[in-house]
């Protein structure tokens, strides 16, 4: 049969013609024809993956472990003035772009002596009071302190936690800022009028305005009011000062304990320098209106001549803005301040001074001190996008990363450009992810430490993509494990 007619008929003859043609098939070693089929299989496994990918349009994204410079957003642009730190650093990640905290200039070697950050001088330590601290707000570190966890009778500082008490209250919607509240015969005599305390003005067996008198605890430290206050919240002080432990235990204050809503000397009432600045910290944070009434200055009662802030540092410093003072023969002299200055806070505690001068003086010098040698930068915005994450099996290929609440940092003065963001976030991520679910960590690191973290959140949806782009995927995952 010729070439022709086997061709025609479709006969065996055009393989065995062709085959012939290479060489009898007893010809090619064993091993060689091994080699062949595996080349011929990986022909074939890369066509069908090619037609798959370009039907379930794969990502042009190559997965890879580096971390590259996203373009800069409108926040970004706004904040091109301002110093920042390096770009964070994405790790245990793949394929995660970040964007500048701010944009800042390029950082040039210092030349000279004056150039170099200066060292940190001891801050200036009180010469009486048995425990003291100074302490950053934004990041909640101390920066100088002595004896900050013995405990000690916090005299009127107390009434901070009465008044977080009754905010916490009000925001719960079980008592009402002009509830009618009774200055009773028990609360004139506890706390006011009968014992070594200060008496407000408000008369016996009347009502008042409870957020009047909120604002004359806080303003004139009146004993009495804080008893009232009590009952009217609790039915009773003893039931008022279990609200306050309970959420004393809330704020993580490990050695404060309550047994009046005044602090007036008592048996088991104790707290901390470290205990009372985080109570003032939350304090500012948590309920900001309730927070301002400490800087009033002067508050009257009825005709009463009015009576002034005991916090003289209202009056020799614009930056202060509360926060209480407190004295008895055995608590001494005590004082809880807070500063703001631009966008940094700093919280002051002097407990068991030998003057009130001196309390007030130890507390303006703590906080210069810390203002002079520390500064706090803004890192990120809330709700800005700081970051891309590759996304596999979503119906996009990327996830917005960023933070729910502003990111600030407090650092040594002259040192914020060494600070190092870094991210540590999951090598890999499988959609469906919600907006808000925390993806991961952005850490600002110096000298190795890390000086704040906070969680990472997706700052949108990503639905989960259809089947044959979910296949491709699955593919892609599998082919990179290999």
């Amino acid at each position: 049969m010729s070439r022709e007619a086997g061709q025609a008929t479709g006969t065996t003859q055009r393989r065995r013609t062709r085959l012939s043609d290479i060489g009898p098939c007893s010809a090619v070693p064993r091993g060689v024809r091994s080699v062949g089929r595996s080349v011929a299989l990986a022909i074939l496994v890369a066509t069908a993956t090619f037609a798959i990918g370009s039907l379930a349009q794969a990502p042009a994204v190559k997965p890879s472990a580096s971390t590259s410079t996203a373009a800069k957003s409108a926040a970004d642009k706004a904040a091109a003035t301002k110093p920042a730190a390096t770009k964070p650093e994405a790790t245990k990640t793949a394929a995660t772009s970040a964007t500048k905290p701010e944009a800042k200039p390029e950082a040039k070697p210092p030349t000279t002596a004056a150039a170099k950050p200066a060292v940190v001088p001891d801050a200036p330590k009180p010469k009486t009071a048995r425990a003291w601290l100074v302490m950053d707000d934004a990041t909640g570190k101390i920066l100088a302190g002595q004896n900050i966890d013995e405990r000690l009778e916090p005299a009127s500082l107390t009434k901070v936690m009465t008044a977080y008490v009754i905010a916490a209250e009000l925001q719960a919607g079980r008592i009402q800022a002009h509830d009618a509240v009774k200055m009773s015969v028990n609360a004139w005599q506890h706390g006011g009028g009968a014992v070594d305390g200060r008496y407000s003005g408000f008369e016996v067996n009347k009502t008042a305005d409870l957020t009047e008198m909120l604002k004359g605890m806080l303003v004139q430290s009146s004993n009495d009011v804080a008893v009232a206050l009590a009952e009217h919240v609790a039915g009773s002080e003893p039931a008022f000062a279990a609200l306050m432990n309970d959420y004393a235990k809330r704020l993580d204050l490990e050695n404060t304990r309550f047994a009046t809503s005044h602090g007036l000397s008592a048996e088991n009432h104790y707290s901390t320098a470290r205990d009372l600045a985080l109570l003032g910290r939350a304090f500012v944070h948590d309920y900001p209106n309730e927070y301002a009434y400490t800087k009033i200055r002067e508050f009257r009662v009825g005709a009463m001549n009015p009576l002034l802030n005991r916090n003289v540092l209202l009056w020799r410093d614009e930056s202060v803005d509360g926060i209480k003072t407190g004295d008895h023969a055995r608590a001494g002299y005590c004082m809880l301040t807070s500063a703001k200055r631009g966008d940094q806070r700093l919280f002051a505690v002097v407990l068991k001074a030998a003057s009130e001068e001196e309390r007030a003086v130890d507390s303006l010098a703590l906080l210069n001190w810390g203002f002079r040698f520390y500064e706090t930068h803004r890192l990120y915005q809330a709700d800005a996008v700081i970051a891309t994450h590759k996304i596999w099996k979503g119906e996009t290929d990327t996830v917005k990363l960023g933070l729910e609440q502003p990111l600030l940092v407090s650092t040594p003065r002259g040192r914020y450009a060494e600070l190092k963001p870094l991210m540590d976030v999951p090598k890999r991520l499988i959609a469906p992810v919600k907006a808000g679910t925390p993806i991961g960590t952005v850490r600002v690191v110096l000298d190795g430490k890390t000086v704040i973290e906070a969680p990472l959140v997706a700052m949108e949806s990503v639905p989960e993509a259809g089947f044959f782009k979910r296949l491709w995927h699955e593919f892609l995952m599998w082919w990179e494990s290999v």
